[in-house]
């Protein structure tokens, strides 16, 4: 019974990590339009900030990225790849860079 129940809010949570995305700051929509980073894409860094400052916001949001610290911390990272793969991959945080031969040209 305790493990269906664990097993239950597991798939809860790992469900709405899979379809919640920052909602401000530097990974919400206002930098990547149009609804934000996916929780699971948030880099460790990021959350371990929030970690450190015990500053997670309220509610279910602070619980969520709570967990994703939580995992991503402990080198489970890989528990998101089925959600990466059915998105088409990981988020891109960083810009694209030009190839060098157009920086420097001939």
């Amino acid at each position: 019974m305790l493990e269906d129940n664990l097993r239950d809010w597991l798939a809860t949570d790992l469900g709405d990590l899979a379809r919640t995305h920052m909602p401000f700051g530097k990974y919400g929509p206002e930098h990547y339009p149009p609804r934000g980073v996916v929780l699971y894409d948030l880099p460790l860094e990021y959350l371990a900030w929030f970690a450190r400052k015990e500053c997670f916001p309220q509610g279910r949001l602070g619980e969520l990225l709570r967990i994703a610290h939580q995992l991503k911390a402990d080198g489970c990272d890989e528990v998101f790849d089925q959600f990466r793969k059915a998105r088409g991959g990981r988020t891109r945080l960083r810009p694209e860079r030009k190839p060098l031969r157009e920086t420097f040209p001939d």
